[in-house]
């Protein structure tokens, strides 16, 4: 019969050498957006819903930035794009407003500033 060792440990020529299970990473969070920043964006998006430009949203949460999309209808590619990324907060800003084409529209630090290059103003026609 042969003997069976406990679980954690093994037997090499008499010594016993204990198995530890591996340390987990501890993963940085994800970038978000904080409650100021998604009043903004929801103010600017609920006026153009209520103006029938826009009609669904997404929100992303990745490792490096955060990505608000607005979408004419959903099985579309996203007509704007919103991005928080802090990495390039003390250069260029970290707030940007991005085109269907990847083309960065408006760049800064202040997202209400950044807003403005999608925020469109209400027109009134008198006949």
């Amino acid at each position: 019969m042969s003997e069976v060792d406990p679980p954690g440990s093994s037997q090499a020529g008499g010594a016993e050498i204990a198995v530890f299970p591996t340390q987990r990473r501890i993963e940085p969070p994800a970038i978000s957006f904080d409650r100021h920043e998604l009043r903004q964006i929801m103010n600017l998006y609920g006026r153009m819903v209520a103006h029938g430009e826009w009609r669904d949203y997404a929100i992303d949460f990745l490792r490096d930035k955060a990505i608000f999309s607005i979408f004419r209808r959903s099985s579309e590619m996203p007509l704007y794009r919103i991005v928080k990324d802090p990495a390039l907060a003390r250069r260029q800003g970290a707030y940007a407003v991005l085109s269907p084409s990847g083309m960065i529209l408006k760049r800064g630090h202040e997202l209400a500033r950044v807003l403005q290059a999608i925020d469109k103003p209400v027109m009134m026609v008198v006949q």
